[in-house]
């Protein structure tokens, strides 16, 4: 079987949305056609599982330490796509031992979906470093506000020492609008071009959009509870960016 494709969601900060950027890009996935699991990487601080309204009997570190296989830790969703939950409140899990790491990326890798969505803790530490430059594209989220800058360049630097020449991309969250998004892009763009000797892409833009929190609050996903909204589409065509020119397998 061909070996899934990882594709990570990460930051320097919370607060940014990181989370329901995955979870929104593993529907969208999910509705043009291709087995996407949504994997939990979050290690210590994991919260897909409580923004979805999950019922978690079994977590990652379940299956890391052979207790149970993938399929049985998976949750299966009828939006279409399926979450491995990780595990909170243990500090223990963002240390882990890097040869765990090494694990968890190759349980993925051969995880019986076309594309797996890996939501990344955020910050600089070595375990969200490592799994970030473990993954085929790399979506690093930013807003517009200094500090998401900052933290996002000091995260897309990281990854040009860790694995030069990796697919990075940003995606623009909570943006006014598609104009504000590409001012946002573009300041990144020049920093890594002018420290780093190489821009990176924008892989699309989200809107700010309220009803994003109401769909919090139910523990639903945006794209089932608010599917024509304007951070939907966003994601939906951030989605198809991501598969354009890849063939189902």
């Amino acid at each position: 079987m061909t070996p899934s494709r990882l594709i990570g969601i990460a930051s320097g900060k919370g607060g940014v949305g990181k989370t329901v950027l995955a979870i929104g890009l593993a529907q969208a996935m999910a509705r043009a056609g291709r087995r996407v699991l949504l994997a939990d990487g979050d290690l210590g601080l994991a919260n897909v599982d409580v923004q979805l309204g999950l019922s978690v009997r079994h977590d990652l570190m379940a299956v890391l330490a052979d207790q149970v296989p993938l399929r049985d830790a998976v949750l299966h969703r009828e939006d279409g796509f399926d979450v491995l939950p990780g595990r909170s409140g243990s500090g223990g899990l963002a240390a882990l031992d890097p040869a765990w790491i090494e694990r968890f990326l190759a349980v993925l890798r051969a995880a019986p979906y076309h594309d797996v969505v890996l939501d990344i803790g955020a910050g600089l530490d070595p375990v969200p470093r490592r799994l970030s430059a473990g993954c085929d594209t790399l979506l690093v989220v930013a807003t517009d506000e200094p500090t998401s800058l900052t933290d996002a360049y000091a995260v897309l630097k990281l990854l040009a020492r860790d694995a030069p020449g990796a697919d990075a991309r940003v995606a623009v969250n909570l943006a006014a609008d598609a104009a504000q998004g590409a001012r946002t892009h573009g300041a990144l763009d020049r920093a890594c071009r002018g420290f780093l000797g190489r821009g990176v892409p924008l892989a699309g833009v989200v809107r700010r959009d309220a009803r994003v929190r109401d769909a919090i609050r139910h523990q639903a996903g945006l794209l089932t509870r608010h599917p024509g909204c304007n951070a939907a589409r966003d994601i939906e065509a951030l989605a198809g960016g991501l598969l354009q020119g890849r063939a189902a397998a």
